[in-house]
């Protein structure tokens, strides 16, 4: 299995180069660049085609949301022989340039005084296709920026009855092995669902099933 590739984004050098030191130190991952601004950010991106970006949120030039965005305009991701993922990097607790960030594509965000330990996790994580904060922490986030909800699109209605299950499921957070026990299914099949409702729903990973819920008013169903 090949290593986890990774681009650092942040404008200080010194928090750059002290990430890639812990980066560089855990097995099966390695720091394939680095950028100071959202606009390399994105250049690089699209060069280098890391795994895991771990972006800064606030930066000179371009910031990170927006970074974020282009990154996963639909005609760079259509481009990618493989996904990126996008870990957000602040100093503030549920930021809601995060939850922005959140909705633009990024698989969650960690606070920059956060342990290598945690570091190491989220981006072996976000890597997965999972989140990188806890589903109630993602509620809250995504809460306030969805206050006016618009009706589920055509595509949410093509789903089965058991994918919808699995939807809502997964919409509240819960992992696999907990959705299997929930809709009595083994976990394979789980797995299956998962990615019959990504194909339908155009949808990258579970993070955007959260995001998808949130927006059309399907949380909680």
């Amino acid at each position: 299995m090949s290593d986890i590739r990774v681009l650092l984004v942040d404008d200080q050098e010194l928090f750059r180069e002290g990430v890639r030191v812990i980066v560089d130190a855990q097995e099966g991952m390695e720091v394939v660049g680095s950028a100071g601004d959202g606009l390399e950010a994105v250049s690089l991106v699209d060069e280098l085609e890391p795994d895991v970006v771990l972006m800064d949120i606030r930066m000179p030039e371009m910031d990170g949301v927006e970074a974020t965005r282009q990154i996963f305009q639909p005609d760079r991701v259509s481009r990618r022989a493989s996904p990126v993922r996008v870990i957000v990097l602040t100093t503030f607790n549920l930021d809601d340039r995060a939850a922005t960030a959140i909705r633009h594509g990024a698989s969650g965000f960690l606070l920059k005084d956060t342990t290598p330990q945690m570091l190491r996790d989220a981006i072996r994580t976000v890597h997965s296709g999972n989140a990188v904060l806890a589903p109630t922490d993602l509620s809250t986030l995504l809460d306030s920026q969805f206050r006016a909800v618009s009706p589920p699109p055509a595509a949410y209605l093509s789903l089965t009855d058991k994918e919808r299950e699995v939807f809502a499921a997964v919409a509240r957070g819960l992992s696999n092995t907990e959705i299997a026990a929930l809709v009595f299914a083994g976990e394979s099949t789980v797995k299956t669902h998962v990615g019959a409702i990504l194909r339908k729903l155009g949808l990258r990973d579970r993070v955007q099933i959260v995001v998808f819920a949130h927006q059309h008013g399907l949380v909680g169903l």
